[in-house]
């Protein structure tokens, strides 16, 4: 399944908490994002459906191997474009509001020359 821009935005924030906190649960990425509950938990549902995370009898969310790799890669956009708008001089809340928008359909040749870019900086 391909997944949307919403989908990828949702892995990405439990992947953001889980880094942070030991257990990632519902209520925290409503907290986080400041969607409402109704809409965090038929994302959640709709994740969980497609197999990209897990949800134990307590509330847990743990991200799948497939959930992972799509969270990793989105947060390795975020972070590398935010880098590049901040070394260009945009502010690092701009940036990283940028970065967030643009992390979802930037091309995976053009990723690979901004990294290659700021990698040899």
């Amino acid at each position: 399944m391909q997944l949307l821009e919403s989908g990828e935005m949702y892995l990405e924030t439990i992947y953001v908490l889980s880094q942070r906190q030991e257990f990632v649960r519902s209520i925290d990425v409503v907290n986080y994002t400041g969607y409402s509950k109704p809409s965090v938990s038929r994302a959640v549902n709709l994740l969980k459906d497609n197999g990209y995370i897990n949800i134990d009898d307590i509330g847990h969310i743990t991200l799948k191997e497939s959930g992972l790799a799509v969270a990793e890669n989105i947060y390795e956009r975020h972070t590398t474009l935010t880098q590049l708008l901040c070394k260009l001089g945009v502010s690092e809340e701009t940036a990283s509001a940028d970065a967030c928008k643009i992390e979802h359909v930037i091309s995976g040749e053009t990723f690979e020359k901004i990294k290659n870019y700021l990698a040899n900086r």
